[in-house]
């Protein structure tokens, strides 16, 4: 005869009295009541502003962005003319405003580590001059940095026509040529091209296609080479040397490109009254960049700096006990680890540079807020329907950026067993 254990006390039936003191079902009941509450300010929020349309004449249509724009856009990445539509002339707004992102967060990025890196030098005067540029940039307003950028390069800069003659002004290391309404640099051209991919009215050039693939493949093999060796490594206790087949992944087929298809650098010269032969950067786009990582780069810095001091100092004496050198012990030992309480904060500068790009309308860069958010808006007169979209879509481009971060964030974090 087996013995049973006891029985717990019963449990008491449901009264509605419940909901509010038997703190199972508690959490619960507010967390109705406070979405019974949000749900219903945001049902009068909506319906309050269609009321208000009606007593104007007006309704909710987005029918405007396929009418004609009538507008041009000096920054274009796609083909765009002025008898396209507004949904176009859209697009490449928010093309300009990734692509400013983009350069932005990788230069921010190089400039942030580097300064972040030198702050805790033991060189006095390079930790006393990060610090400057630290204090300087992080406490002075975006804003005021774009104009002071953007007035130095049209009113400090001259004219292309002050490059001609034998008392012309150098370009930059004899290959820019910076100017009061643009930047030249060198561009790059194929003695043998091999065409481009015509898709609708867009043109790649196929070697563009080609390093692109062989970059791709590159971090492919990349990925599979370190595994394998990391294995090698748990088994045998040894790891093959793959420093100079991770260096050829990434430098033999640029060098392989550029001497099958002839590729050369084409140094901007000046033809009548513009320079040619190179590209023409707008100064807008130029000083909207410098801005952009300048400012960023400096929080960065700050960023990278708290990262490096929280890791333990028994770290690197542990590593120069080892008989590794300072720089190896920086890039082998404290950086990875200093990731792990780099990478959150870094997310939220990110986040910040693509959204303080809207600045831009502030220096003629037409942008997504000078696009969508300006002149379609001041011309259709639809401006909830535009202000809507684009905060739909800074919405969007905003949570994809945080979730590539994040991803990356779990793979490097440290691994609970």
């Amino acid at each position: 005869m087996t013995d049973r254990a006891p029985a717990g006390p019963a449990s008491p039936p449901f009264r509605p009295s419940m909901l509010i003191y038997d703190r199972r079902y508690r959490s619960m009941t507010f967390q109705v009541i406070v979405f019974i509450i949000v749900m219903s300010l945001v049902w009068w929020l909506i319906g309050n502003t269609i009321t208000n349309l009606e007593n104007l004449g007006k309704d909710i249509d987005f029918r405007f962005l396929f009418s004609r724009a009538g507008y041009d856009i000096p920054q274009q990445l796609i083909p765009y003319d002025n008898d396209d539509s507004h949904l176009r002339a859209a697009v490449i707004g928010l093309l300009n405003t990734l692509f400013v992102s983009f350069l932005g967060c990788i230069a921010a990025t190089f400039l942030g580590v580097a300064v972040g890196v030198l702050r805790l030098s033991n060189n006095w005067l390079f930790a006393r001059l990060m610090t400057i540029y630290v204090e300087i940039f992080r406490n002075i307003p975006l804003l005021l940095w774009i104009l002071i950028i953007f007035a130095i390069f049209t009113e400090i800069s001259p004219a292309p026509r002050a490059y001609r003659g034998e008392d012309a002004q150098n370009l930059f290391l004899g290959l820019i040529a910076p100017t009061n309404r643009y930047t030249s640099i060198p561009g790059i051209v194929a003695e043998h091209s091999p065409g481009v991919l015509q898709i609708g009215r867009i043109a790649i050039p196929w070697l563009a296609i080609l390093f692109l693939g062989l970059l791709a493949l590159a971090v492919v093999l990349r990925r599979w080479i370190n595994a394998r060796a990391q294995r090698v490594q748990n088994r045998t206790g040894r790891r093959p040397t793959t420093w100079w087949i991770n260096l050829a992944l990434f430098v033999v087929p640029p060098v392989a490109i550029w001497l099958i298809f002839g590729l050369r650098l084409t140094v901007p010269e000046l033809t009548g009254f513009n320079f040619s032969g190179g590209i023409n950067v707008d100064n807008s786009l130029v000083a909207l960049w410098l801005a952009l990582t300048l400012y960023t780069g400096a929080f960065i810095a700050e960023i990278v700096r708290a990262g490096i001091l929280a890791v333990s100092k028994g770290q690197s004496e542990a590593s120069f006990a080892l008989g590794l050198r300072p720089n190896r012990t920086m890039n082998l030992v404290i950086l990875p680890q200093a990731l792990r309480v780099i990478v959150p904060p870094l997310i939220s500068q990110y986040l910040n540079l693509t959204k303080n790009s809207s600045l831009a309308i502030a220096v003629g860069y037409m942008d997504l807020r000078g696009t969508l958010g300006g002149t379609t808006v001041n011309q259709t007169g639809r401006e909830l329907e535009g202000i809507l979209l684009m905060m739909l879509v800074y919405l969007a481009v905003s949570l994809m950026i945080s979730g590539v971060m994040n991803i990356y964030n779990s793979r490097v974090k440290l691994k609970e067993r």
